[in-house]
């Protein structure tokens, strides 16, 4: 690729205790093989050994360390630094495939009228080993308000964007990114999808999400809510919602606990389709009463 053709990318972590995953990160975008990286790390302060492994790349990386309102204040703050053509965020836990930057850079030459693309990516545990592919899929925008099939460290997009649609909402602390798509996608009308495997993603237990699971949820129903209305929330995101109140409550290791725990999704998702929705469509009526027939069959027929 020639000179003029090489724009400059801004990668921006945020980070805060991470260090034991930390410079598996920094060095998954130093070894990138695009050469106009700049790489800002932005650190809440942390108290493990996430500052000596900053230290170690002094020169090659921007970082700062000092208290912040969370991580999507971090990753405003760096992106409000950021002097790159194209941005992205990589969380200090997940890291870049070989290659990845050239392959965004790549497709955003041959396709200029790209705003924002998100490629493949892998679920990988906390020892960097593959779990399983990302469930990923084509950009649809219906099939986005459903659910997000977009891998978040996959995602790179021009400085146009952030210009136009803003920064993050420093408001969210757990689906901020998944705001953040559906708002580029209502003002551009979608975006682009690569089909090549481009960043890991790292899925343990101790992850924000995974670990404040209901809250994560509840603040999801928000953003459906702010987005297309009162009324109009997916009935994914309330079974979703439901599905992780119950887990709360219910091992379902025996067949009492199992008929508990429907009965509880059902009361649950009512409780939300009504908070949500004004009213719980006939639709879900017919699944809760396929549910509890097909339960009394599998539990006290066979």
């Amino acid at each position: 690729m020639k000179s003029q053709e090489m724009p400059l990318v801004t990668v921006v972590t945020p980070s805060y205790n991470q260090g034991k995953f930390i410079e598996e990160t920094i060095l998954s975008v130093l070894n990138q093989d695009y050469p106009n990286i700049e790489y800002i790390v932005m650190d809440g302060g942390s108290t493990d050994e996430t500052l000596e492994v900053l230290k170690k790349y002094n020169g090659r990386i921007v970082w700062f360390s000092e208290k912040d309102n969370g991580q999507t204040d971090a990753i405003n703050k760096g992106l409000r630094m950021a002097k790159g053509e194209i941005l992205a965020y990589l969380n200090s836990d997940d890291t870049y495939l070989p290659g990845a930057v050239s392959r965004a850079v790549n497709y955003f030459r041959e396709n200029p009228d790209a705003k924002l693309l998100y490629g493949e990516g892998y679920h990988i545990t906390a020892e960097g080993e593959v779990i399983e592919r990302y469930p990923t899929e084509p950009f649809d925008f219906n099939r986005l308000a459903e659910t997000c099939y977009i891998c978040q460290p996959t995602t790179f997009w021009k400085r146009e964007v952030i210009e136009t649609v803003g920064l993050f909402d420093d408001k969210l602390q757990f689906c901020m990114d998944y705001d953040y798509w559906i708002r580029v996608a209502e003002e551009y009308g979608g975006f682009d999808y690569l089909p090549e495997y481009l960043a890991n993603s790292r899925f343990y237990q101790e992850t924000k999400t995974m670990s404040k699971r209901l809250e994560a949820h509840a603040e999801v129903l928000e953003v459906m809510k702010n987005h297309f209305g009162k009324g109009n929330v997916p009935s994914t995101w309330v079974y979703a919602y439901a599905h992780i109140y119950m887990d709360n409550f219910v091992s379902r290791d025996t067949k009492l606990k199992n008929i508990f725990f429907m009965i509880g999704m059902t009361t649950m998702s009512a409780f939300k389709f009504l908070q949500y929705n004004h009213k719980i469509p006939f639709s879900e009526f017919q699944r809760w009463k396929k549910w509890y027939i097909d339960s009394f069959f599998h539990y006290f027929v066979n």
